[in-house]
């Protein structure tokens, strides 16, 4: 028997039950759907990390305060980073090249009749500099502005939306921090959701945030860059020499601070995503095999349904061989047809999740190509058994069949 007609058979006993076959094929069809779009949320997950990773440039650590309560064993109060931190580390340190400091708080914005309760950010005029945002529209205060204590502030992308107000419309306008006006006088670029992101936040001059909005010097963290080609290393050990030495920490003592690299964690948690992707992607997978399952049990009643058909095929000279391929073909060719149709759902539904939900997706060739060949190789797999079946019947038994 020739392929073309082992193909036409096939055709038409799909078209004969179609029905069936589109309920048998549903879980191909889901099973290939979940894969594509666990693996794009995934890949678009790490896709962000790696623009994070790329933004942060390979030489920027991050210094936070570490508030023991006891330390060796006597009550001690909370120790904090303070601004004359970051001037020892400004004046003392040789491998820095920008210090950037932050205080940080939560307080209520009112612009018009709107009123929202936001993070506003006391910091310096390089801080978008060393985390490479961008200012859309307007301006960054400027160091003047901080050692005047202007009452300027710098919104983020998302504080707009807040006050349903057109960006645009909002430069020069005034805003009420806690009840203290305010003149925006820039407007940052999208940065995306992510830790640290300054979306949802209000940039103030960092001595205007102390003395006006916040009441205090105790600061959140220190971002430094590092000079290009000096090891990370070298310069965590300066700084933590300079601090220990600001703090008056005696030697043995520990320190009351902690120094990060920021690639590090984004890292730590591009090599977690990775392996929560394959999770997600193996637990989709399963589905693909209950759907296997599901084609052979309809191969099988098919055999059984179509038992005589065999009979009188193999008595006008068909081999047991051409019955095997006659439904093993058949069985991959519901696979391949679900498949497709798998691909083009989890393609629809990748797009859907990041028009509506907000997810971040990134459909590779790579995924298709994976779920497409898993789905072909579970109508092999479960075809196999079926069609050794059909092959294996007796011709005579066959024909008596009824």
């Amino acid at each position: 028997m020739l392929l073309g007609e082992i193909l036409r058979v096939a055709l038409q006993s799909i078209r004969a039950n179609f029905f069936r076959a589109c309920l048998t094929m549903l879980g191909i069809i889901i099973g290939v759907a979940a894969v594509i779009t666990m693996l794009a949320a995934g890949s678009g997950a790490q896709q962000r990390i790696e623009e994070q990773l790329d933004a942060l440039g390979a030489n920027l650590l991050n210094i936070t305060a570490d508030r023991p309560f006891f330390l060796r064993g006597v009550a001690r109060a909370q120790l904090t980073l303070e601004v004359e931190d970051v001037t020892a580390l400004q004046e003392r340190s040789q491998y820095l090249d920008t210090v950037v400091p932050t205080l940080e708080g939560r307080n209520q914005v009112k612009y018009g009749n709107k009123n929202i309760n936001v993070r506003v950010l006391g910091t310096t005029q390089e801080y978008p500099n060393i985390f490479n945002y961008r200012v859309a529209t307007g301006r960054m205060f400027t160091a003047e502005e901080d050692d005047n204590r202007q009452r300027v502030a710098v919104l983020g992308s998302g504080i707009p939306g807040q006050l349903e107000i057109d960006p645009t419309e909002l430069i020069t306008q005034g805003i009420s921090i806690r009840g203290i006006p305010f003149t925006v006088i820039g407007i940052l670029e999208e940065v995306g959701s992510g830790r640290g992101s300054p979306d949802q936040r209000i940039l103030l001059p960092l001595r205007t945030a102390e003395l006006r909005v916040l009441g205090s010097q105790d600061l959140e963290d220190i971002s430094v860059r590092v000079r290009s080609g000096i090891p990370m290393e070298t310069a965590m050990v300066d700084i933590e020499r300079v601090l220990r030495s600001e703090h008056k920490i005696l030697p043995g003592q520990p320190n009351d601070f902690a120094i990060y690299d920021r690639r590090q964690f984004l890292e730590t948690r591009e090599e977690a995503q990775q392996t929560f992707t394959i999770l997600l992607a193996s637990i989709a997978g399963v589905s693909l095999l209950v759907g296997g399952i599901g084609i052979m049990n309809i191969m099988l009643v098919s055999v059984t349904e179509r038992t005589r058909e065999i009979g009188v095929r193999m008595a006008l000279g068909a081999t047991r061989l051409n019955i095997l391929m006659q439904f093993l073909i058949e069985s991959m060719l519901m696979c391949l047809l679900g498949g497709l149709l798998g691909i083009g759902a989890g393609i629809g539904m990748a797009e859907l999740l990041s028009r509506t939900a907000g997810w971040a997706m990134r459909i590779s060739p790579e995924s298709v190509m994976l779920s497409f060949t898993f789905s072909i190789g579970v109508g092999l797999l479960f075809g196999i058994l079926p069609a050794r079946r059909a092959a294996k019947l007796d011709p005579i038994e066959a024909l008596r069949y009824e």
